[in-house]
C-alpha cells in the first residue's frame, strides 16, 4: 500500500524510503461557526418584516355621489375644465369661456391659479377622449394631483388653513368633441 497513513493522521510507519526523509501529512481542522450567519439571517428576515408592513398603499379619497340620476349643482363661473383629445392635445376652460390649448407643464400653473382666486371653491372636471393613450391620462391626472401643495400653500397665504378639493373624471360627451375639435 502507497501513501496514506493512519486515519488520514499521517504518522504511521512508513514502508518505502529511508525513515528520516518522508514527513507526515499535518491536517488541519476545519469548523464554521455558524451562529453569526444565523444572527445575520433573522436580523435581515426581521428588519424585511418590519419595513414591509409599515408601508401603507397610496391611495387617493374619492367621494361619489350616492346615486348617479341625482343632479349636482355647479356654478359655471366655479367650474375648471380639462380636456384631453385623442391626438395628445390638452384644452382647459374656467366656465363659458372658450377653451385653449395648453402644455402639461402650463396646466400646472393654470389650476394652482384658478384654485387660489377661487379661494378653494374650484371644482376640477377631467374630460378625455376613449382613444386618449393611457400614459397620457396619467401624465395629465399627475399633474393635476401635483397642484396640491402649491394650492395649499398660495390658500394658507390668503389666511385660508383648510383645503377641500374638488375633483373628478368624466367622459367626454359629443358636445365636448365638437367644442375642441376645430382647435
Amino acid at each position: 500500500m502507497a501513501g496514506g497513513g493512519e486515519a488520514l493522521g499521517g504518522g504511521g510507519k512508513q514502508r518505502r524510503g529511508k525513515a528520516g526523509k518522508r514527513k507526515g501529512k499535518k491536517r488541519l481542522g476545519f469548523r464554521l461557526d455558524m451562529t453569526p450567519l444565523v444572527d445575520i439571517t433573522f436580523l435581515l428576515l426581521t428588519f424585511f418584516m418590519l419595513t414591509t408592513s409599515m408601508i401603507t398603499p397610496q391611495t387617493m379619497e374619492m367621494s361619489v355621489p350616492p346615486q348617479l340620476d341625482v343632479p349636482i349643482e355647479v356654478k359655471q363661473s366655479e367650474l375648471l375644465t380639462i380636456r384631453v383629445r385623442a391626438d395628445g392635445k390638452v384644452f382647459y376652460n374656467m366656465g363659458l369661456d372658450q377653451p385653449a390649448v395648453v402644455t402639461i407643464k402650463e396646466l400646472h400653473k393654470v389650476v394652482v391659479e384658478q384654485n387660489v382666486n377661487l379661494k378653494n371653491r374650484c371644482i376640477v372636471v377631467l374630460k378625455t377622449a376613449r382613444n386618449v393613450p393611457y400614459g397620457l391620462f396619467i401624465s395629465v391626472f399627475d399633474e393635476i394631483n401635483q397642484c396640491e401643495n402649491d394650492i395649499i400653500n398660495g390658500l394658507r397665504g390668503m389666511g385660508i388653513n383648510k383645503r377641500e378639493r374638488k375633483f373628478t373624471v368624466a367622459p367626454m360627451d359629443p358636445k365636448d368633441e365638437t367644442e375642441i375639435g376645430s382647435l
